[in-house]
């Protein structure tokens, strides 16, 4: 087998191998990957964010009205992500490579670079909806906490298509064990029984990530206060007392008003100004308490536009000591690249994986938390 053979073996098998592994990155939106300017680290494309639309009443006249400008967001997605997974390949791994087997030391690295991937767009989901109890596993008795989600969903104008639920193991669990999942008289088929898979069920289609954290709580040494007057619609909200740390993807209500918010980026101070979506519901007037809630698993219901992700294949071709050849490959149904390189250590060669990839919370009315 030549080198150039392993090379192209390897990478796709490895991309084959990452495909399976990834859940929200098969998900999310993709479409802008195309607009993206080379293949470097930091290359960015602006999502845009539409404003919205009313419609007028028409007028007949010898003129027509001017047009009400609007002024649509732009939200960067940046492939700020570089990641790497390295391995080395005996003569025997070499040979299974020939036999059309991926030698199980490349398929560790592959899913170490999945696992990445897929962690990276966990810490995009800062969404604000919230169903569901911290601490419980969801759909242990129905599937009462979905319903909740899907309510909260539509009351933020979530699109019905396409939607998708995302569970760790434990809910995922609960979830195939409901009745109403599993029996083909509710109109599910036999999925569940035959393949253990949920699949379409209530307007979404749901998956299992063995990757679904648990959202990071902050220390809250001391209760937080609002400070003064915080405008209605404002996502800066100004907090006067309370010491400790605060964690992006923290829920928290404001006493008097019922919306849940989410903290936006990590606070090391405690009191001071913090970024939150969405912007407030009710503005504050000074002293109400704020209130966050326990430790949760993010479990998720979200439409594909909440999140935008963008991957590039990096260049298969390179000047550098060491370097053997290196091999990309784009999956032309995911879109997702991956990049196989061969250098030569002390005694011994070196192969990696390597990806480079991006992605923004464009749209966090788009996406509902069940708490688990």
């Amino acid at each position: 087998m030549t080198l150039t053979n392993v090379l192209s073996t390897l990478a796709a098998m490895g991309l084959a191998t990452l495909r399976q592994q990834l859940a929200l990155a098969r998900i999310v939106n993709r479409e802008y990957e195309s607009a993206l300017t080379g293949a470097t680290k930091f290359s960015t494309v602006n999502v845009v964010v539409p404003a919205a639309v009313a419609a007028i009443d028409v007028t007949p006249a010898n003129v027509p009205p001017s047009t009400t400008d609007q002024t649509p967001t732009n939200v960067p997605v940046t492939l700020s992500q570089w990641k790497e997974a390295p391995f080395t390949l005996s003569d025997k791994d070499l040979q299974q490579v020939d036999a059309g087997i991926i030698p199980m030391q490349a398929s560790e690295a592959v899913k170490g670079l999945a696992n990445a991937i897929e962690t990276y767009l966990w810490t995009l989901a800062r969404f604000y909806s919230f169903a569901g109890t911290p601490g419980t596993t969801p759909f242990s008795l129905d599937a009462a906490e979905y319903l909740e989600a899907r309510r909260l969903g539509n009351v933020e104008l979530m699109p019905m298509d396409p939607r998708f639920v995302v569970l760790d193991p434990s809910a995922e669990a609960n979830a195939l064990n409901l009745r109403g999942f599993q029996d083909a008289s509710f109109g599910g088929g036999d999925g569940v029984i035959l393949r253990g898979q949920i699949g379409q069920k209530l307007g979404a289609l749901w998956l299992m990530s063995q990757l679904v954290p648990t959202q990071t709580i902050g220390t809250h040494n001391t209760a937080y206060v609002v400070n003064g007057v915080n405008a209605l619609g404002s996502k800066s909200l100004v907090v006067a007392t309370g010491t400790g740390t605060i964690k992006a993807g923290e829920i928290f209500t404001i006493a008097g008003d019922p919306q849940t918010y989410a903290v936006q980026a990590d606070n090391a101070g405690g009191a001071g100004t913090w970024t939150i979506e969405p912007g407030l519901r009710i503005a504050t007037a000074g002293s109400e308490a704020i209130t966050f809630k326990a430790a949760f698993v993010k479990n998720l219901l979200l439409h594909r536009d909440a999140i935008a992700f963008a991957m590039a294949p990096l260049v298969d071709s390179n000047v550098a000591p060491n370097l053997v050849a290196m091999q990309s490959i784009v999956d032309p149904v995911s879109g997702l690249a991956l990049r196989v390189e061969l250098t030569r250590e002390h005694k011994r060669w070196r192969w990696s994986y390597d990806a480079l990839y991006g992605g923004s919370l464009v749209r966090p009315e788009l996406g509902v938390i069940i708490a688990g």
